[in-house]
């Protein structure tokens, strides 16, 4: 089993449907305030299950999804197919977009797990596709000195301020035995420091502004703001 295996098949990361529920509320509502423009054309790559994506797509013209799991591009179809805004990408969608389309592209949750050549690929992408006033939002990336455990205090954090401390707890204890820890340690999570992240963008043709907290509910964790040079 490889990560995209894993997120394409049936997994217990979220310890109840309120945890997923608060989980995507709380990016949605994150990105729709990095919109800038009614008329902005927004690619959230790597979306996940995306459920609250109407929360941004009201206050922009067009949102792209995508996902790289396909059972979580149907999904998307069959919930959002009367939104008209909101537009789910196959990977041959994805790849025709034209170039200078969009004027933000957010990947949240994302880069830990590919490899530093994969997101170099990306960042080619992504700067391609962006327009010369274009935003790049690199968010949740993990530090290196980050830990299981500090993962672990922001979700129960989350759950506390949720409602839902003790299936937090017990969810946890379900982690423990997991696909996800299994493929955590046979695989690992790729990790940026400050400067890996800038030194990244520089290369691939961006300016990097750490922002002032990440999207999502884990704060022990970073994102990055990039513009094209």
């Amino acid at each position: 089993m490889n990560w995209r295996d894993f997120w394409n098949g049936n997994h217990a990361i979220y310890v109840n449907d309120r945890h997923r529920m608060l989980h995507y509320d709380r990016i949605a509502k994150d990105i729709a305030g990095m919109v800038e423009r009614p008329d902005a054309c927004v690619l959230d790559h790597g979306c996940g299950e995306a459920s609250a994506a109407e929360l941004v797509a009201a206050r922009c013209a067009t949102l792209c999804l995508y996902d790289q799991a396909p059972n979580v591009q149907e999904k998307l179809r069959l919930k959002f197919s009367r939104n008209p805004r909101v537009q789910v990408l196959s990977t041959h969608g994805l790849e025709a977009l034209p170039d200078a389309s969009l004027d933000l592209v957010v990947a949240n949750s994302l880069l830990q797990y590919l490899t530093y050549a994969e997101c170099e690929q990306l960042l080619d992408f992504w700067h391609a596709k962006l327009k010369a006033d274009g935003k790049l939002v690199l968010a949740d990336l993990i530090p290196p000195d980050n830990s299981p455990v500090s993962d672990a205090r922001a979700l129960l954090h989350f759950g506390w301020q949720g409602g839902f401390l003790f299936s937090a707890m017990s969810g946890l204890v379900a982690t423990f035995f997991s696909n996800y820890r299994k493929l955590r340690q046979e695989l690992g999570l790729t990790h940026y420091t400050a400067q890996d992240a800038a030194t990244l963008l520089a290369a691939h043709g961006f300016t990097c502004t750490q922002a002032a907290s990440n999207i999502g509910h884990n704060q022990a964790r970073m994102c990055f703001v990039g513009r094209k040079q």
